[in-house]
């Protein structure tokens, strides 16, 4: 008895260019708006100023406010001020990506479990320029697309690490020792949280997320129109403000409430040794800052004797995670894997700032 080959369906073509034109349109448009044309701006006023601003835990002061309400208020506008409309445009992606995007383009592109899908994630962060809360929307949306663990934490921590911006920043405002050393490290530990991702992912079961891959993103179903797109779109969007927001201001206030239990000058301008240098790295891991929000900060520190070790382990902890981007993506990501992507972070930051320090001296 012959079996006769399934009947392939073809999407509707009026409303594949519809999504597929709004999705660029988003991409493009918005990351020019938020990204691109700001941070041109910024690079000029670092070359010229060597500054880009106050530091956001401290002003330019070596000590934060006092543990309290008014400091979380005070900190979670200055955060939200500087980052609503990446947030915005994230949440936007994080939808498109979910809705007007092929999961089969996906699929070919970063549906591998291999090297290969990070390293074409890490190359596709480079115009993202995100902080770490802001690109967790769009990787949610990736992996709800089924792409592999290896792209997306390669996407994840390669737009705050890697962001071709916060290194010129650095190299202007601090110093372009402090740029190579945030580039070399951002790609060691990029690599090291991959391959320990592949080795858990390998062992572990099945998340939610990784259902079979032959399931159609909306923008591939034969039934698809502008309006079934458009109001996915919006159950999509709907779905991560409830999901994710909530969540994140509450612990945007809770860490901007202790920052000076996390950053006291005690610890950060008296660091000697690999314990202390420690210690600042695992606060690092834990706050939040907005893109390039570690330059100020460290610089102030710095003005006031931080030492070399707790700089580097800052300027590679700040911007990789943070308690709220682990919130945002904890559904996504097996727990194990999460976990050894903190550790690694922190423990990562910590080594390398003790050792990259003995070069400046």
């Amino acid at each position: 008895m012959s079996v006769s080959a399934p009947t392939v369906s073809r999407p509707n073509t009026r409303a594949f260019i519809f999504g597929t034109l709004l999705f660029i349109a988003i991409a493009v448009v918005g990351l020019y708006i938020v990204k691109w044309a700001p941070y041109w701006g910024k690079a000029h006023l670092a070359a010229a100023t060597h500054s880009i601003g106050p530091s956001m835990v401290s002003g330019t002061s070596a000590a934060p406010p006092a543990v309290g309400w008014a400091a979380a208020w005070q900190y979670t506008l200055a955060y939200f001020n500087a980052v609503w409309t990446a947030v915005v445009l994230a949440l936007l992606l994080g939808a498109s990506i979910q809705v007007f995007v092929p999961r089969k383009w996906l699929l070919q592109l970063l549906g591998a479990a291999n090297a290969r899908s990070a390293a074409i994630a890490g190359a596709i962060s480079l115009a993202g320029m995100m902080c770490t809360c802001c690109t967790a929307p769009i990787v949610v949306g990736m992996r709800k697309q089924r792409t592999s663990m290896e792209g997306a934490l390669a996407f994840f921590l390669g737009n705050p690490l890697l962001n071709p911006a916060v290194l010129i920043f650095m190299g202007f405002v601090l110093g372009w020792q402090f740029a190579a050393i945030r580039l070399v490290s951002a790609v060691l530990l990029i690599a090291v949280v991959v391959a320990v991702a592949h080795r858990f992912g390998a062992a572990l079961p099945n998340t939610e997320v990784d259902a079979p891959s032959f399931d159609l993103a909306p923008i591939e179903r034969p039934d698809a129109s502008v309006r079934t797109l458009s109001l996915a779109w919006l159950k999509e969007m709907w779905n991560e403000i409830v999901a994710i927001l909530p969540g994140y201001i509450a612990i945007v206030l809770l860490l901007g409430a202790v920052r000076a239990f996390l950053f006291p000058p005690g610890l950060t301008l008296h660091t000697a040794g690999i314990l202390p240098t420690a210690l600042v790295a695992l606060a690092g891991t834990f706050f939040v800052v907005p893109t390039a929000g570690e330059v100020p900060i460290v610089q102030a520190l710095l003005a006031h004797g931080m030492s070399t070790s707790a700089a580097i382990a800052l300027i590679v902890t700040l911007p990789a995670i943070s308690l709220p981007s682990l919130f945002i993506v904890r559904k996504v990501f097996p727990r194990k894997v999460l976990i050894a992507t903190f550790g690694i972070i922190f423990v990562g930051g910590g080594v390398i700032g003790s050792l990259a320090s003995i070069f400046f001296h």
